[in-house]
This record gives structure tokens, C-alpha cells and sequence, in this order.
């Protein structure tokens, strides 16, 4: 296991597994990439407003120096925004050593490229040195929840199953139960396009559409998410799991989720410009609605909810249409897969 691990983000994520990782015993080193908000961390042990009400242990080390973040561990996890990843993976193939294994923290698909956040980090990287290995660490894990030693449970995924392992035991804590997959494409297909639909549901909300509607689309949701994922080479049980329907589940119920707040305001009746103007930290699922949409054009999968929600933050339709439009589509079997996957699914 590696005892040393750094942090590269301090926002809200990267600050609460600092704050969990040095309670539980870890030599934490956390960067934050302004000098400022360094120095106001290192007075106050806190880091509004990111987590106002967290303290922040003094055995973290604090810095906005990144070569020396980086030296600090073998171990790197990159909690950065995802649309702001290759901007800092750009640095660090400046500091990249033969012995670091970087883990992605970020959810998201960037825009443009389409990449997910690993294939990001090995594209700006490299991957000759097969010692520079890259996995992620997603799953139902609201900050705040980590931040407070609430249990939690995740999934570390990698291409080599001895990577994934090795992530697991560095953050694995008491109340920080880790699984390891080999899936990585499906774990992060779930853990960004999860996103999508909590705006989905907070607009449920705001609108006032009830549990009903919830249920259904949580349950609609994780197929039209596994049915992208099986078109791009995913396993269909990693759906699932952890990544899958255990972070819809939290992202689309819980108070916490800055995305379904974002939604909710937009059911109230607010322009997605006036909700993102009153929000202090970043909503992903703003921008990976539209990486997911282009992805299903890309594969020619059909998902109608995240359509539907393209619509409503970008075209400028009234959520109440594009509800009418989900509810009024034509018949289709619960089960239900486009021809070329249901030609390459397994018999059974």
C-alpha cells in the first residue's frame, strides 16, 4: 500500500479525501493550482467555500507549488475539473517519473474529443513507459459524506487488475471501502453520463413531478447509459455496480448533488446561464450533456433522457415539453437494445 499520496485539485472532492486520507493515517500532500487559496487554507484549515464547516488536518501538506506536490508521492490523484484535465496533464509530463501511477478522480467527457478522462491523461502523457500507469477511482461518493468519515463505498478501475489493486489499497480506508474493476471504459461511461441524468431529475424536481417519475427515470436512465457503454465496449454488469447504478442512484436522490440542484433550478423556471451565474462550484454534468449526446450521435445510440435534457439547457425547450415528448415515444420492450447489440450480446 502506498502511505504517500498527493492530491492535484482543492476543490471539494480532492479536499475531502485529503481530510479522510490523513485522518486515517495517509502522508496527504494537496495542490491547488492558485497561491491564494493556499495561503488562506494554511491560516484557516479550511477551504471555503468549497467545504466550509471541513478542518483540515494540519498533517496535510498544503502547496500551489506542483513539482513539489508531485515529488512528495508515487501516487497521484487528479481531481481537477474534467474540461480543465489536460491543461494540468500538460504540466505534468514535465514531472512524470517511471514509478507514479496516476489515478483520475474527475468525472466527465471532455468536450471535442470525446475522451474520457483516462484516455485524456494518456494522451497528453504517453504510454510508452509502460511503468506510468493510469486508473480512475468513481463511484456514489458525495464529498461532504467522505469528508465526515460517513461509510462509502467506490470502485478503482484500471486496465492492469494489479493497478487497480494498488489503487484500491492507497485509498482504502475504515470507512472508505474500495472495489477494483478492469472495466475502465464502463466505469467512467457511468460515472459521467450519471451526470446527465441527475440534471434530469432535479428538473423532475423543480417541476414537481413526484417519485414515480424519479424511479422511472433513474430505472431508464442506467439503460440508455449501459446501452452507450455496450456500444463502446463496456461490460453490461459493471452497470450495475458502483459506477453505475449506485451513483445514479445518489446523484439523482441527494441533496448534495450540485447537478440535480442545477436541474432543480431550471424546473423552477430559471435559464441555465442564471443558474450557473449563482453557483460557486462546478456542475460537470453541464458540459458532459453535451459530450454524451455527441457520443450517442458518434455511436448511433439512442438515449432519449439525455436528448431531452440537451434540449432543455441548450436548444431552449420547456422541460414540460420534453417530458410530454419522453412519455409519448413509441412502444418498446424493457429490454430493449439497438440491432447491432442485440446481435453481439451473449445467448443465453
Amino acid at each position: 500500500m502506498s502511505s504517500s499520496i498527493t492530491l492535484l485539485g482543492a476543490g471539494s472532492w480532492g479536499t475531502a479525501l485529503a481530510v479522510h486520507l490523513a485522518e486515517a493515517g495517509r502522508d496527504v500532500t494537496l495542490w491547488a493550482h492558485r497561491p491564494a487559496a493556499v495561503e488562506r487554507m494554511r491560516r484557516t484549515r479550511q477551504n471555503a467555500p468549497y467545504l466550509p464547516e471541513v478542518h483540515i488536518p494540519s498533517s496535510v501538506r498544503l502547496t500551489a507549488d506542483l513539482e513539489a506536490a508531485t515529488a512528495a508521492a508515487d501516487l497521484w490523484g487528479v481531481a481537477v475539473p474534467s474540461q480543465h484535465l489536460r491543461s494540468v496533464a500538460e504540466r505534468l509530463r514535465f514531472v512524470l517519473r517511471d514509478d507514479v501511477t496516476i489515478v483520475s478522480l474527475a468525472k466527465g467527457i471532455e468536450n471535442d474529443t470525446l475522451l474520457t478522462m483516462s484516455q485524456v491523461l494518456e494522451e497528453v502523457l504517453g504510454t510508452e513507459d509502460p511503468q506510468a500507469h493510469i486508473g480512475v477511482l468513481y463511484g456514489p461518493s458525495h464529498a461532504e459524506e467522505v469528508a465526515d468519515g460517513r461509510p462509502t463505498t467506490v470502485v478503482a478501475a484500471a486496465p492492469e487488475e494489479t493497478v487497480a489493486e494498488q489503487i484500491q489499497a492507497a485509498f482504502m480506508t475504515e470507512r472508505l471501502r474500495v472495489y477494483v474493476n478492469t472495466d475502465v471504459i464502463g466505469v467512467e461511461i457511468g460515472g459521467s453520463a450519471k451526470n446527465v441524468l441527475a440534471i434530469a431529475a432535479g428538473i423532475g424536481d423543480g417541476v414537481g413531478y413526484g417519485d414515480n417519475a424519479k424511479a422511472a427515470l433513474i430505472t431508464r436512465g442506467i439503460a440508455e447509459i449501459r446501452r452507450l457503454g455496450l456500444a463502446m465496449g463496456a461490460k453490461p454488469q459493471t452497470f450495475a455496480g458502483l459506477a453505475g447504478i449506485g451513483d445514479l442512484i445518489v446523484t439523482c436522490m441527494s441533496q448534495h448533488s450540485r447537478n440535480r440542484y442545477l436541474g432543480e433550478q431550471i424546473g423552477r423556471g430559471k435559464t441555465l446561464e442564471e443558474v450557473l451565474d449563482g453557483m460557486e462550484m462546478v456542475a460537470e454534468g453541464v458540459r458532459t450533456t453535451q459530450s454524451i449526446h455527441d457520443l450517442a450521435e458518434t455511436y448511433g445510440v439512442e438515449m432519449p433522457i439525455t436528448e431531452a435534457v440537451y434540449a432543455i439547457l441548450f436548444d431552449g425547450r420547456r422541460p414540460r415539453e420534453m417530458v410530454e415528448r419522453l412519455m409519448t415515444r413509441s412502444a418498446k420492450h424493457e429490454n430493449w437494445l439497438p440491432d447491432a447489440l442485440q446481435e453481439s450480446r451473449p445467448k443465453s
